[in-house]
């Protein structure tokens, strides 16, 4: 059995998570108050219990999701994990490729909280709200999709922002252009074409500034190459070595999640599992769709880390 460890992206969030592992486990408390420290506010407070309008602000749902996912790796490796000898890779979901390298040793907890409210704030400052836009196209080939956004590029800003795999990929630039693919995707034959109320166009060229922020932060923080190899999201290949870590960390600001090639290479590579370590079961669900000889097993909370362990060390 070869394990790889996957970490949630913006979107798992929901108020309460986390708590179950807070209220059984001192070393999930210790990652909250950690997290809390860094950023010198009582996050925690938001994750237990709202309200989820500010949870889900980007600024803070990012930190938030990783102080889950590292609440979850913090008790497995209390209880006997040890990363480098039982998981063979890992890889997160965007801002989940940050608590995929906090676990793998690149960044510190704090370090890590830090740089996720930084890029938040960044992401969330560099577009006016209103002037961009993200869509879901479902059931459409990844070429249909380039040549849609494309042609809706007359209009401005248009790519793919992540292809998620089982025929979901999400676009995202300036509004009237993705308004256009959108409308172009389904004349091509798209099943849906969903407009996403998100409050920025992450991952899309527009988030030029906020990339630049991120270049900034990445050059101000200390950094070790991963104890296991990382698959970047720009990639989808894995990568070891902490300053190109830092480089595809900054490219994937305005760089696609390539998150269906991230999971075929995984397949292609003998994983047989992937463990989705925090918040919600988004990734386990599109692993199903991708390919389907990987298993996806959901850790969030004190039963899941109870039966991982017993897959894990047994």
């Amino acid at each position: 059995m070869t394990v790889a460890f996957t970490f949630p992206g913006q979107g798992s969030q929901a108020v309460g998570m986390g708590k179950d592992l807070a209220d059984n486990f001192a070393e999930a408390r210790a990652v909250f108050e950690e997290v809390d420290e860094a950023l010198g506010e009582k996050l925690s407070e938001v994750i237990f219990n709202g309200p989820e309008d500010r949870l889900t602000l980007t600024a803070n749902a990012q930190p938030a999701l990783m102080a889950v996912s590292m609440a979850v790796i913090r008790v497995l490796q209390a209880r006997g994990l040890d990363l480098k000898s039982k998981v063979a890779y890992v890889a997160g979901h965007s801002l989940g490729e940050y608590s995929a390298l906090c676990a793998a040793g690149t960044f510190s907890l704090g370090d890590t909280a830090r740089l996720l409210r930084i890029r938040g704030n960044a992401m969330q400052a560099a577009v006016p709200v209103g002037v961009g836009a993200m869509a879901a196209i479902i059931g459409l080939e990844q070429a249909d999709v380039i040549a849609v956004c494309a042609e809706a590029s007359a209009l401005g800003a248009c790519q793919i922002a992540n292809d998620n795999g089982g025929g979901q990929i999400v676009i995202s630039g300036e509004k009237a252009p993705v308004e256009k693919a959108a409308e172009l995707a389904t004349a091509k034959g798209a099943k849906r074409a969903i407009l996403l109320p998100v409050s920025a166009p992450f991952h899309s060229a527009l988030m030029a500034p906020a990339a630049e922020a991120m270049r900034e932060a990445l050059a101000g923080v200390a950094k070790a190459n991963p104890v296991v190899p990382v698959i970047a999201n720009v990639k989808a290949a894995p990568v070891m070595d902490a300053d190109e870590i830092a480089r595809l960390l900054v490219e994937q600001v305005t760089g696609q999640v390539r998150w269906r090639e991230t999971v075929e290479w995984f397949a292609a590579n003998n994983v047989t599992t992937l463990y989705e370590i925090g918040a919600g079961k988004v990734l386990t669900g599109l692993a199903r769709r991708i390919d389907k000889s990987v298993n996806g097993i959901v850790v969030n909370n004190a039963a899941d880390i109870d039966t991982a362990l017993a897959a894990l060390l047994g």
